[in-house]
């Protein structure tokens, strides 16, 4: 599998693709929908170590642009399609549909009866592309590395924040999906994270599973307004300032490490409505005893670390 654009190429949308790359834009999705089931790890940060985070970017902001507009307005749908670059999108969701049809019970299982194996690979991961996004940058000024730390030391303090009581109102639910979207497309920061620092995550599951449709469209609607908008800042951040840009998204997937640590105490809990606690509450420490655990959990996050410069020199090499 190779990056479908490097970093700091210029992207250009509704270009045509053959049958096998559309197949591995679904590979690339069912990798980020894998990465999103996992609380505390962003589809955005899979996105960017697969080299397909500025398309997306890109493709979700022509959705607001005067083009897709008038096209749709004057029913030109192919022209409309072209504009957002709708063959990468449903190619990209298809594959994150997939992911999370077919592995959000394992991935749950992981989470619960082996977290530090799970935990260790994606911090391998992470890590990694910390390091190849980190290098795409030209030459580091005194402003890059200022822009890096900035990040690094948000994403820092947002992951080890305590969730807060809230209103269930409407204008709430709203800006609760639009904050969310936003984060889940920021490499580095959960969208369910955030959702759980509001203190929305068990009441939007449980309006997930209970079918309150009302619930579900009035957090839909503040997630799409949230993407859309939040695309235009960030496709014009990538436009004037690039390497502003990759700085500050580096750092968010660096301070992002604190919550991905593999081995952590549990501090706080909440019950969910099954009567499972969760974690609310966590702290990172070192392992008990360096132990077979230990070895396996390191491998683990070599052969993350290992997967990432692989998709990185075979995209050098394409």
């Amino acid at each position: 599998m190779t990056h479908s654009s490097k970093i700091g190429e210029e992207v250009v949308l509704g270009k045509t693709r053959t049958p096998a790359e559309y197949a591995g834009l679904v590979a690339r999705g069912f990798l980020m929908g894998s990465a999103d089931v996992v609380p505390g790890v962003s589809g955005g940060t899979m996105a960017f170590i697969l080299g397909i985070y500025e398309e997306l970017i890109q493709s979700i902001r022509a959705g607001a642009r005067p083009p897709f507009w008038k096209a749709l307005v004057g029913l030109r749908m192919g022209e409309a399609l072209k504009a957002v670059n709708a063959g990468f999108l449903v190619a990209l969701l298809s594959g994150i549909l997939l992911a999370v049809l077919s592995l959000a019970k394992g991935l749950e299982w992981l989470l619960v009866n082996q977290p530090v194996y799970l935990w260790s690979f994606f911090f391998g991961l992470v890590l990694a592309s910390v390091w190849t996004v980190g290098k795409s940058v030209p030459r580091w000024s005194p402003g890059l590395a200022v822009a890096l730390l900035v990040g690094a030391v948000g994403a820092y303090i947002v992951v080890g924040l305590v969730p807060l009581q809230t209103p269930e109102t409407p204008w709430f639910l709203f800006l609760s999906g639009a904050l969310a979207i936003c984060a889940m497309i920021l490499p580095g920061i959960s969208g369910s994270f955030i959702l759980v620092l509001l203190g929305k995550y068990q009441f939007v599951l449980g309006a997930v599973n209970d079918r309150d449709l009302v619930t579900i469209a009035i957090v839909g609607a503040g997630a799409v307004i949230g993407l859309i908008s939040f695309a235009q800042v960030l496709g014009w951040l990538f436009k004037r300032y690039h390497n502003l840009a990759i700085a500050l998204l580096t750092g968010l997937m660096l301070g992002s490490l604190r919550k991905i640590w593999p081995w952590k105490e549990v501090l706080a809990t909440i019950t969910d409505r099954h009567g499972e606690l969760i974690p609310t509450v966590e702290a990172n420490v070192l392992p008990a005893a360096f132990g077979s655990e230990v070895v396996s959990a390191l491998g683990l996050a070599i052969l993350g670390f290992a997967a990432v410069l692989l998709l990185d020199r075979l995209a050098n090499r394409k």
